[in-house]
């Protein structure tokens, strides 16, 4: 599909780059260009625009590393299926270096995640609590490799996810796990953090069990405080210490 008739407008001579990439994200968010549309030739959307093909060239550069356009050598670029997975890639990074980023994604999973385990607690079948209860046992057996066990983690919460079973809480899931790699690989290192959270889950897993969900909020709510309480602490050493990241190894059994 093509847009060639599409109003892309025109941009000052001097506009930079950015702006370029903003009026293009304008039309996409205003669904001008919708995913899977190819954009004109570089030399008609310069022309459209007003622009040099030098800042287009570093505008449609930045737009595919974001996961916008997508880039097709001898084809052209094209407008992306624009999956929120995909979209959110890069910000793994701003977490991963960013300390305040993450304390706020723990207040965004404490409002997110506490009302999708109140319907989980509703909506969870027999089969469910068996696929939790395999979890809880390779959380256990995963103690002793760090990153085995944050995908372990984030097994417990996708699944608590689908139990709820409401699509548009799942995608919102699907972004905060996303979202939450960068802060559970700093959080892991942490020592203790791997038995408190094998101790939450069991508490989480009961709850569901009994199918209650104010044990199963309390229990959610107990789980993200206590990881939330160590990174907290984490934060406040390092600033202490002048260090950015924890000590290779620190936490690690």
């Amino acid at each position: 599909m093509t847009n060639q008739q599409a109003d892309f407008g025109t941009v000052e001579r001097s506009a930079l780059p950015e702006q370029i990439a903003e009026r293009i994200l304008q039309m996409i968010r205003e669904r001008q260009l919708k995913p899977g549309d190819k954009l004109p030739s570089e030399r008609e959307l310069a022309i459209a625009m007003n622009v040099g093909r030098p800042a287009l060239r570093e505008a449609l550069r930045a737009l595919a590393m974001m996961n916008v356009i997508e880039i097709r050598q001898g084809a052209g670029a094209y407008v992306t299926e624009l999956e929120t997975a995909q979209l959110i890639q890069h910000l793994n990074f701003v977490f991963s270096l960013d300390d305040s980023a993450i304390l706020d994604l723990f207040d965004a999973r404490k409002i997110v995640e506490v009302g999708i385990i109140e319907l989980a607690a509703q909506r969870v079948t027999d089969e469910d609590l068996a696929e939790l209860e395999a979890n809880l046992q390779k959380s256990v057996s995963s103690t002793t490799d760090p990153d085995q066990f944050v995908l372990v983690d984030l097994e417990l919460h996708a699944l608590i996810a689908r139990i709820a079973r409401n699509p548009i809480l799942l995608r919102f899931m699907e972004s905060i796990h996303q979202l939450g790699l960068a802060s559970r690989r700093r959080t892991g290192r942490l020592s203790g953090v791997q038995d408190q959270s094998i101790a939450d889950h069991r508490h989480i897993v009961e709850a569901l069990k009994a199918r209650d969900p104010h044990a199963a909020r309390e229990a959610m709510l107990s789980h993200l405080g206590n990881v939330e309480e160590k990174l907290r602490q984490m934060v406040a050493a390092q600033s202490d210490a002048g260090e950015d990241f924890p000590p290779e190894g620190m936490g690690r059994e």
